[in-house]
């Protein structure tokens, strides 16, 4: 079905000028809806057929079509799709703060929390959830425990691993990974990994109870009963 669909949507090419003006408008595979289509040569481009009407559609500048791009405008970051041999423009047009109008990229060089957010060419600090840091290589937040090189997780959790626990203890259950509670917070736990601190919050719905160091459900652990209705 979706190769007919296509085909459909490639045989209109012969009236589409390059620059992206349809000279011809060719019906849409569906009447009714929205529905996008990948054009068969050209990464950043796509079809858009808006119940019966198509249109070329360019992607802005940093992001393409990979056809569940959620970005802006039906398209992705350009790092997250796979053009296979489509072409694309990866010229950036850049702006204070921006390489591409739309991207995201370090706040700092260094450990942080927080990350830019650029759209339509603004930046936007973002921040991640407590106890991540910002990763370049994965355009998103992670455990400061898989960025040594760049980052301290002690310094960032607040907390220091011991080297060992009471055998007796109920950290100790859960031994290579033991757990820790944080005094006064029902919503989260330390659990270490490798010797390292990672800050870890209950599910939804969930809180903590320090006598079993696992996430409970409210009725269970009273003195947080309370907790998820802040």
């Amino acid at each position: 079905m979706q190769a007919t669909l296509l085909s459909v949507l490639a045989l209109s090419l012969c009236g589409l000028a390059r620059a992206g003006v349809l000279l011809h408008v060719p019906a849409c595979p569906e009447p009714h809806g929205v529905q996008t289509y990948p054009h068969p040569e050209l990464c950043d481009h796509f079809f858009l057929c808006t119940n019966g009407t198509v249109t070329l559609e360019q992607c802005e500048n940093g992001l393409l079509y990979d056809g569940k791009g959620a970005v802006h405008n039906h398209c992705n970051y350009n790092w997250a799709v796979d053009c296979g041999a489509r072409k694309a423009d990866l010229t950036p047009i850049s702006s204070p703060g921006c390489l591409y109008q739309f991207g995201i990229y370090p706040d700092s060089p260094g450990c942080s929390s927080t990350y830019i957010k650029c759209a339509h060419g603004e930046p936007h600090q973002e921040a991640c959830d407590a106890g991540l840091v910002y990763d370049d290589k994965i355009h998103g937040c992670q455990w400061p425990d898989m960025l040594l090189e760049q980052c301290n997780p002690e310094a960032v959790i607040g907390f220091k691993c011991p080297d060992k626990v009471p055998s007796n203890s109920v950290a100790a259950k859960f031994w290579p990974y033991p757990r820790f509670a944080i005094p006064g917070d029902c919503g989260r736990l330390i659990t270490c990994v490798n010797g390292y601190p990672r800050l870890i919050t209950c599910g939804e719905g969930k809180v903590f109870d320090e006598s079993s160091l696992t996430c409970e459900e409210p009725e269970l652990v009273p003195k947080c009963a309370n907790h998820l209705k802040k």
